[in-house]
């Protein structure tokens, strides 16, 4: 050690998973918006079953894919969030031609409550 606080070289337990194709690592009390999820209610809780990777400090387990019985368990916080807004705009130069449109992603807030291994 570098005689430094012990408390901040401990490995804390994190997790990798995926939702809507796309790859999270989160540890427990993490805030993140993933894409909608439909069904879901405010406060209410869901879980995650497709966990790729658990490490708990001193073990990591890696999945093949997925590491079986391994979840990860959500806090519901927003069900209804809504992304920045993205623009597309298409011109054809000495044409006269523009379109714009706009969009939003929808999505969901949820904070990570449990890494069950």
């Amino acid at each position: 050690m570098c005689g430094c606080n012990t408390k901040i070289h401990q490995i804390m337990a994190y997790a990798v998973f995926t939702s809507g194709s796309k790859q999270y690592r989160v540890t427990v009390g993490d805030i993140l918006t993933v894409d909608r999820i439909s069904g879901l209610e405010k406060d209410g809780e869901t879980t995650f079953d497709q966990v790729l990777l658990v490490e708990d400090g001193e073990n990591t387990t890696v999945g093949t894919p997925v590491v079986s019985g391994a979840t990860v368990t959500a806090k519901v916080l927003d069900p209804e969030a809504r992304g920045a807004k993205g623009i597309a705009f298409k011109f054809k130069r000495r044409k006269g031609f523009h379109k714009k449109k706009g969009f939003r992603a929808a999505l969901t807030k949820v904070q990570i409550t449990a890494i069950n291994a």
